[in-house]
C-alpha cells in the first residue's frame, strides 16, 4: 500500500489519481499506524513552508515522516512544497522544516523583471545522471513547475535535476530510499506518469 501523507494542503486527491492511473492503490492519511503499514510513502502539495510544517507538528506527523525515512528506510517521494521541507530551514516563513537533508531553501531572486516569481508552467529537468525514477524519461523533458523558492543543498551530490530559471537550481534531490522533486509530476502527462510508475516499482 502507498500512503499519501494528508498535510492538509492541496493536491492530494490529483496524486491519488495519478497513482491510481499508473495502476497502484494509494491512500491519503495522517494515521501514524497506517502509514506505518505502508510499503512506500508519497508527501506531495502545494502551498507554504510554514504552513504545512504548522501541520506536520500539531499532528505530530513529524517524527513520524522522519522515522518512515531515516529509520524505516521506505522508498519516500516528495513533490513540490514536500522537497522543500526536506532541507533544514526555508526563507519563506522564516520556518525550520525537517531536516533530513542538510540545505536552505531561498527565495528567486528579483533582479531580472523578464522573469515571473512564481515561476508557473513547463520547464526543462537536466537529469545529472541515471536513475531508476527517471527510467524511459527523455534527458531535458519538460515538466510542470509552480514556485516561488529553490532549494540549495550543502551536499552537491544529492542532486539528481537540474532546471534554470534566472539560475541553475536543483530541481531533483535523491538519497537512499529518498527522491524528491520540486516539480508536479502529477501534472507533467506522460512523462510525470511515467516517472510516478517507477517510483512504485522502485524498491529504494
Amino acid at each position: 500500500m502507498i500512503a499519501i501523507i494528508d498535510y492538509e494542503g492541496g493536491n492530494l486527491t490529483s496524486v491519488r489519481r495519478a497513482v491510481r492511473h499508473v495502476g497502484y492503490e494509494a491512500v491519503i492519511t495522517q494515521d501514524p499506524h497506517v502509514i506505518d503499514k505502508a510499503t512506500r510513502l508519497i508527501f506531495p502539495g502545494v502551498g507554504a513552508a510554514g504552513a504545512s510544517m504548522e501541520v506536520l507538528n500539531r499532528t505530530g506527523l513529524t517524527g513520524v515522516v522522519k522515522t518512515q525515512v531515516l529509520e524505516q528506510k521506505k522508498p519516500f517521494l516528495a513533490i513540490c512544497i514536500g522537497i522543500q521541507i526536506l532541507f533544514d530551514h526555508s526563507e519563506e516563513d522564516d520556518t525550520p522544516c525537517l531536516g533530513i537533508l542538510p540545505g536552505v531553501v531561498k527565495r528567486f531572486p528579483d533582479s531580472d523583471p523578464s522573469l515571473k516569481i512564481p515561476q508557473i508552467g513547463w520547464n526543462q529537468v537536466r537529469q545529472v545522471r541515471p536513475h531508476p525514477l527517471f527510467e524511459g524519461v527523455p534527458q531535458d523533458a519538460e515538466f510542470y513547475f509552480v514556485n516561488s523558492y529553490y532549494c540549495v543543498p550543502d551536499d552537491p551530490s544529492v542532486v539528481i535535476g537540474e532546471t534554470e530559471y534566472g539560475l541553475r537550481f536543483a530541481s531533483a534531490v535523491t538519497k537512499d530510499n529518498l527522491f524528491a522533486t520540486q516539480f508536479h509530476l502529477e501534472k507533467s502527462g506522460p512523462v510525470g506518469l511515467r516517472m510516478l510508475k517507477n517510483f512504485c516499482e522502485w524498491v529504494g
